[in-house]
């Protein structure tokens, strides 16, 4: 089965209307980034240390992430040491790529605008610049 067509954008609509901010709180999104390219997971620390959060910081957003089904996180031990494994569920992983398409389709369009130029005063002539 062919995924349906994505929709024409409606130029009335702000092209931010999609963003989730679930998604989109910047912590989130830094702790969404870093899992989806590690499939096995990173531990509590790895995250902590990448994203600069402080424990309790970064508990509250794995929590939120996995009330949503979004991440799974397992504890465990390592030797004597406890272990705690941060991975992206199968769903959170499509959920996610599927927002990134979303931003790309959002950067696309406001670079496409950009790239627009704008019609001449009185629509005659060359725009000075």
């Amino acid at each position: 089965m062919t995924p349906p067509a994505s929709p024409t954008p409606d130029p009335a609509r702000p092209a931010t209307d999609g963003l989730n901010p679930l998604l989109h709180e910047p912590n989130r999104l830094g702790i969404l980034t870093a899992l989806l390219s590690h499939r096995d997971g990173l531990s509590f620390t790895e995250l902590k240390e990448r994203l600069a959060l402080t424990d309790g910081n970064l508990s509250r957003h794995l929590s939120t992430l996995q009330e949503n089904g979004l991440v799974d996180i397992r504890k465990g031990m390592n030797g004597r040491r406890p272990l705690t494994t941060v991975r992206l569920t199968a769903a959170g992983r499509r959920r996610f790529l599927d927002y990134l398409e979303l931003l790309e389709g959002i950067v696309t369009t406001a670079l496409a605008t950009a790239e627009t130029p704008e019609p001449a005063p009185g629509g005659v002539g060359l725009n000075p610049a």
